[in-house]
């Protein structure tokens, strides 16, 4: 399995969260293997995500004026999950 987008959403009442993953032959949709699989997919992708802000992002894009909308870069290693364990 392979994480390759993460889209979150804020909404006035709820938090939507959009996982694009690879995977061989997985699970049925609807299945509890299947959930069991994005939400760890998702909270292995968030965690490496905050991981990789408390080391800096770049703004690489912004747009608007009173509504706002910037796009941030944030580098990280191939080895940042070895390296956060040896940490």
């Amino acid at each position: 399995m392979s994480l390759q987008r993460l889209i979150v959403t804020f909404k006035p009442e709820e938090l939507v969260l959009h996982a694009l993953y690879k995977t061989q032959d997985g699970p049925n949709p609807g299945t509890k293997a299947r959930h069991r699989e994005v939400t760890g997919l998702t909270r292995t992708g968030l965690t490496q995500a905050l991981e990789a802000l408390e080391g800096g992002a770049e703004c690489v894009g912004t747009s608007g004026f009173t509504t706002r909308e910037d796009a941030l870069l944030v580098a990280i290693s191939p080895d940042a999950d070895k390296l956060a364990k040896g940490a």
